[in-house]
């Protein structure tokens, strides 16, 4: 649920108040500041922004790689040491939102702490030593915030389209149709929709073995294994999609692909500008994951835009975006850098009548 930023508090000092609690009135001409934090199995994600115009300015981002999720698979829990990793980088987003005077704030948690057995703990841990109130969100919410951040990047086109999150811990899939008539403006209407327990880190954990080391064979083997498993969890979902009387469209939000399109433009280093909205041919994409899949893992830390904290965990997103493009053949695919976090700042401008 959102919040008002004063539950947002340092880790000594006086309870916050009690969550969904209204934000104070705005006053005419005040300036409201907006937040959205985005926990996932692998990422912590937070952006800031102020409404303008139609939309909302970004004026603070933070992100880091915690891998929440690691080791959850094998032991049905959060691990100490990720947990520590986790709380130390929210610790860094309460500082911003305070620092930023943040009026509003949703702050949700997905797969991983969907999955854990003590992943209500972990919650009530973070609340007391940064003062965020984690909101736990169900497959379908993370689905539909996902869409509503980035359904205007949907390639242009006749019938539905088929747009995807690969995550850490889960892979969300949702068959949309462009809303028609005035005022449409490229919204989108969910038609269905479906998670698989598979992202990149739970798929690396449970298929990946060869995989960390330089064994060619061995990685090869571990990749098609993925591959099969991806394929296996979106089967009886792919029976009940349509089959397009037209060129299918297909987006996807996540890091695997904003990497590999980092790759097909040949960037020294990650450019979001260049990125989010890029349109790339879907065999370029699949080329792309059969050269990173060949590869050692010391090659693929090599690689600009992968480097040593993806190396490992790049593969898995590549096999399951294959195993996407095999139910949704599309000829091409339309890459955002955006998604959860654009989704909830939406909906948190949209519920404030700020965007009016």
């Amino acid at each position: 649920m959102a919040h008002d930023a004063a539950s947002v508090r340092p880790r000594t000092g006086r309870p916050p108040g009690a969550q969904g609690s209204k934000p104070p009135p705005r006053r005419d001409g005040e300036r409201r500041t907006y937040a959205a934090l985005d926990l996932g199995t692998n990422n912590c994600r937070l952006l800031i922004a102020r409404p303008q115009d139609d939309g909302f300015v970004i004026i603070d981002a933070f992100s880091r790689i915690v891998r929440l999720g690691e080791g959850l698979a094998a032991s049905n829990r959060l691990s100490d040491a990720a947990i520590e990793r986790a709380i130390a980088a929210l610790t860094i987003c309460a500082d911003k939102l305070r620092r930023r005077h943040v009026t509003l704030v949703r702050s949700v948690a997905t797969e991983a702490c969907r999955r854990a057995e003590n992943g209500a703990d972990f919650v009530r841990r973070v609340h007391a030593e940064t003062g965020i109130r984690l909101d736990v969100i169900g497959a379908g919410e993370e689905a539909r915030l996902a869409v509503l951040g980035c359904q205007a990047l949907l390639p242009q086109g006749e019938g539905p389209g088929l747009i995807f999150d690969i995550g850490g811990g889960s892979t969300e899939l949702v068959l949309v149709e462009t809303l028609q008539g005035p005022g449409a403006d490229g919204s989108v209407r969910i038609l269905d929709w479906f998670s698989a327990p598979w992202g990149v880190v739970s798929l690396t954990e449970a298929e990946g073995a060869g995989l960390g080391s330089n064994d060619r064979d061995a990685a090869a083997a571990g990749y098609a294994r993925m591959k099969a498993r991806a394929a296996s969890a979106f089967a009886d979902f792919a029976t009940t999609l349509p089959r397009p009387t037209s060129p299918p469209r297909l987006l996807g939000t996540s890091g695997t692909v904003t990497t590999l399109a980092s790759l097909h433009l040949g960037l020294a280093s990650y450019d979001r500008r260049a990125v989010d909205g890029l349109v790339v041919p879907a065999h370029d994409m699949r080329a792309i994951s059969a050269r990173l899949a060949g590869m050692t893992i010391s090659e693929r830390a090599q690689v600009p835009c992968i480097g040593q904290e993806r190396a490992d965990l790049v593969v898995a997103g590549c096999a399951i975006l294959e195993a996407i493009m095999d139910i949704w053949p599309a000829d091409r695919l339309g890459v955002a850098d955006r998604g959860i976090r654009e989704g909830i700042l939406r909906s948190l401008i949209a519920r404030d009548g700020a965007g009016s």
